[in-house]
């Protein structure tokens, strides 16, 4: 499985993984419950940028993934303003981006292994009722990879269409990361087929 997984010596990265996903959970859903304000959507990306800081990831880290999200960020403004006010649909967007980057920020922070032990453990009062531990904690951790490994897989297909001189676009855009997502999946289909997942 592909891991984004960045090493460092922070107290984040320390933290023992459930804990640390109960923390950013709690974060992630006090963003989402912020007004839409100006001012709350700037607060949702303060605490964002706070927590690259407090993990000792730096600035760097959280610019390269605010711009491998920035297709997610454009559809999301766009859909947004054609319904709503422009504060409404910046604090939307603000809140969307702030926790998917706090959810990235996770993942960046933990190793699957340990991601896997830690669902594993909270789900295991559940066997009882027919609840397989094993296969929810890797879905979950499937999903928890998932937005960071789409991002880069975006950011993957604009370099390429930027080295072929392409015009930038949403539509010359969106099939060849469709295409690339796809095959994606079907990799991680077959990897998780080849170790017995069904």
């Amino acid at each position: 499985m592909l891991t984004l997984y960045r090493p460092g010596n922070g107290w984040l990265h320390r933290a023992p993984a459930g804990p640390k996903a109960v923390v950013l959970l709690v974060v992630v859903l006090a963003v989402s419950l912020l007004p839409s304000t100006y001012a709350a959507g700037g607060c949702a990306l303060v605490i964002a940028a706070a927590g690259y800081l407090i993990a000792g990831l730096g600035m760097r880290e959280l610019a390269r993934q605010t711009v491998s999200l920035r297709w997610v960020i454009v559809i999301t403004l766009v859909g947004q303003l054609i319904f709503l006010t422009p504060e409404a649909a910046f604090a939307n967007t603000a809140r969307v981006t702030a926790a998917i980057l706090l959810a990235a920020l996770l993942v960046l922070t933990t190793r699957v292994t340990d991601l896997l032990d830690a669902f594993e453990r909270a789900l295991h009062p559940l066997t009882r009722f027919g609840v397989d531990p094993q296969r929810v904690s890797l879905v979950l951790a499937v999903a928890l990879n998932t937005v960071p490994v789409l991002g880069r897989l975006a950011t993957g297909v604009r370099e390429a269409q930027r080295a072929r001189g392409a015009r930038a676009g949403l539509t010359t855009f969106v099939v060849p990361f469709l295409v690339v997502s796809l095959k994606h999946a079907d990799e991680l289909g077959e990897a998780l087929s080849a170790r017995g997942v069904r």
